[in-house]
């Protein structure tokens, strides 16, 4: 089994980290179910902000988590996993698009058109949300999506995650300074009104737990090799 190094035993969890990710490794199937269903909230709101289309951000949280999957006997602990796996699917992410602007002019008039699908098993009666809350969980993500790309990821990261400014600027691999310059300015975007309504019910914005959680997370151990 590869030597995974103890060098982060000065962050919050890392033991416990470390011997989940030494499970995974050992092809333990209840570990890998415990990063995703940890992990799936966060990393889906992430892919989320860069392609900005429910049923593409699943897909890019599936082929992230096989792609670290394949390559976990290199995570080291020099940053804690979810950092980690979220610099693997903004990877993922950036690379669909690329993708997606190198099509043909064809190619991406289907793909906007597929932007208005509903997302698949997505109810109106969802007991993931409540009805006084939709009107508004729909206005955030509508002004958050119509930010512009070098804001949208910084806003997510800060404002609907709740990352520090290190945390996101390390995400990113930009300068604290440059975080706190394109926060202010996705602020400034986002409409007063609804800045004021964003505190209590941003963390239920963009949801990804039920049954879409335990979906994405089958598809994957189905994919690593294990039953569902």
């Amino acid at each position: 089994m590869p030597v995974i190094s103890m060098e982060a035993g000065n962050l919050p969890g890392a033991s416990a980290e470390l011997d989940l990710v030494r499970r995974a490794l050992a092809r333990d199937g209840n570990a890998f179910r415990a990063i995703m269903q940890t992990h799936n909230r966060r990393l889906y709101r992430i892919a989320r902000s860069v392609v900005r289309n429910n049923g593409e951000a699943e897909d890019v949280l599936q082929e992230a988590y096989l792609r670290a999957f394949a390559h976990l006997d290199t995570f080291r602990g020099e940053s804690s996993l979810a950092t980690w796996l979220s610099r693997i699917v903004i990877n993922e992410a950036l690379a669909r698009l690329r993708k997606k602007r190198r099509a043909s002019a064809a190619a991406m008039t289907l793909v906007q058109d597929a932007e208005i699908i509903p997302f698949p098993n997505q109810r109106n009666d969802d007991p993931e949300r409540t009805m006084a809350q939709r009107q508004i969980l729909q206005l955030i993500e509508q002004a958050t999506d119509h930010l512009p790309d070098l804001y949208r990821t910084v806003f997510v990261a800060r404002v609907i995650e709740g990352l520090s400014v290190e945390e996101t600027a390390s995400l990113l691999a930009i300068r604290r300074e440059t975080v706190k310059t394109r926060l202010h300015r996705a602020r400034n975007l986002v409409r007063r009104q609804l800045d004021d309504q964003i505190g209590p019910v941003m963390l239920d914005a963009f949801p990804f737990a039920g049954r879409r959680c335990e979906r994405l997370t089958s598809n994957v151990m189905q994919q690593l090799g294990f039953s569902s």
